[in-house]
């Protein structure tokens, strides 16, 4: 198991146990963290997944095809380190990601 931070847009921490090869979405999904409303269910088509990644996991993120960064253009307030969590994969160099939810999602 590899472990997930979740910080919520007011501030609560969610630690969660997360099964390597299974997305940040599924993780936040099965686990009711407020603000990841996975609309398309991890298909890539909406934005409703949308992160913040902290700075230090961005480089160990494979880098972003392009119809992630299509559907970032959808998001509300994205920023550099702007990530669809359906599109992060867990694995163990992951362990103790921390991701930020946005206020809203797109």
């Amino acid at each position: 198991m590899t472990s997930i931070i979740f910080i919520a847009h007011d501030g609560t921490r969610y630690d969660v146990d997360a099964a390597d090869g299974s997305s940040v979405m599924q993780n936040a999904i099965r686990n009711d963290i407020p603000g990841i409303d996975a609309d398309c269910g991890g298909a890539c088509a909406c934005a409703t997944c949308h992160v913040y990644v902290e700075e230090g996991f961005l480089d160990r993120l494979p880098p972003m095809e392009p119809m992630e960064e299509d559907m970032l253009d959808f998001a509300v307030d994205v920023r550099a380190n702007s990530r669809l969590s359906c599109q992060i994969r867990v694995r163990p160099e992951l362990d103790g990601l921390t991701v930020s939810v946005p206020a809203r999602q797109g």
